[in-house]
């Protein structure tokens, strides 16, 4: 007969299926514990869309952010390329966090 209904034929239903549960999962898995299955699963569709353009968007950014530090080179590391503790930063971040004169009561 040739006609689907709401445009899901028996070769394209599965593809739409597999999309939903990736969105899904992914959404799950990458909201850190924020969203459980079943809630996203009864989500509106537009919502689970936004929700999922949002995680998206932070991850992209924060893939970014990475990228630029690395390539710029501005990274103190407490240990180097060698595997070798760096006693410049170790110095530097140990100074930093002295907690100064402490009184007792």
């Amino acid at each position: 007969m040739g006609l689907s209904f709401f445009g899901l034929t028996k070769e394209t239903s599965p593809n739409f299926r597999a999309a939903l549960f990736n969105q899904i999962h992914e959404i799950v898995f990458h909201g850190k514990g924020g969203y459980d299955w079943n809630t996203v699963y009864e989500m509106p569709r537009w919502l689970r869309q936004f929700t999922f353009n949002k995680i998206k968007e932070f991850y992209e950014k924060e893939a970014e952010v990475n990228n630029n530090a690395v390539k710029s080179g501005n990274q103190n590391t407490l240990i180097d390329s060698s595997g070798k503790v760096n006693r410049e930063n170790w110095a530097g971040i140990s100074n930093s966090r002295s907690p100064g004169k402490v009184k007792y009561k």
